[in-house]
């Protein structure tokens, strides 16, 4: 099985790059063949993986604006299984680069087509925004996870972003499909956390995950070590919550069932 799964919120501070980082580090771990596509500027997920974007030459802005070809650009991380296309400040300029270009809705989708038969799963992280390059990424996409934080403003932007992507199914990818929404950030100590899970799966129902991702000192530090929560403390609260995702979106794609810890 191929699958291209887009991580995009444009609401900032979801838990939007840690859950491509860790979700991809487990799929690798469960032995799934991983690609994670870094389509934000910022380029977290490419220095929270192990890589310096300023050290990075070629990246998706050239991919995307040169034609160069990912297989000259992907490089292979330590966590098991995971390739790694990096980014770096560069991909600002992407936006403006893109928009007098033919077709420019499906580029990602041209240079993902290339590569898409080497993976299991391709995660694409996206910039906290509903841009070209977010819009590319949800055209490429098989489908999406929508990660929300358990917080007072946990829906606020949601509508957009979910109006957004009837748009892009309208008219660019009739395909694409909500895989999930994953509730983040959940602090068992609070009960407007609670309220928010409540909502959520009241308004929800079956889109939203069964998995929930805890609030973690380990999993916030791990990106300072350039590491995946798997590889820096597999055996914390976060790093079984990734796992239990991984799985839960296995058996959801119907590869395997498999026991949640």
């Amino acid at each position: 099985m191929n699958k291209t799964i887009v991580i995009a919120n444009q609401k900032g501070g979801v838990g939007k790059t840690t859950s491509a980082i860790n979700l991809a580090a487990c799929m690798g771990v469960l032995e799934k063949k991983v690609l994670l596509i870094d389509a934000d500027p910022q380029a977290n997920s490419t220095s929270g993986v192990g890589f310096d974007p300023r050290d990075v030459k070629n990246g998706l802005y050239e991919c995307l604006v040169d034609d160069i070809n990912p297989n000259d650009v992907i490089v292979k991380t330590k966590s098991p299984n995971l390739d790694l296309l990096p980014a770096n400040i560069d991909l600002v300029g992407a936006e403006l680069e893109l928009i007098n270009q033919p077709n420019r809705e499906y580029i990602i989708k041209k240079m993902i087509d290339k590569i898409k038969g080497q993976y299991d799963y391709i995660f694409i992280d996206c910039a906290p925004s509903l841009g070209i390059v977010t819009t590319n990424a949800l055209t490429a996409a098989d489908s999406i996870i929508i990660p929300i934080q358990c917080e007072y403003f946990a829906l606020e932007g949601l509508g957009k972003l979910l109006n957004t992507i009837k748009i892009v199914q309208s008219r660019l990818n009739k395909e694409l499909d909500i895989e999930g929404l994953l509730l983040t950030m959940y602090d068992t100590r609070l009960r407007l956390s609670n309220q928010v899970v409540e909502e959520v799966k009241t308004h929800f129902q079956e889109m939203v995950f069964d998995t929930i991702i805890q609030r973690n000192v380990r999993l916030s530090e791990a990106p300072s070590f350039g590491e995946t929560i798997i590889m820096h403390d597999a055996s914390s609260k976060g790093a079984i919550n990734y796992l239990n995702l991984a799985k839960e979106i296995l058996e959801k794609n119907n590869q395997k069932s498999l026991e949640r810890i």
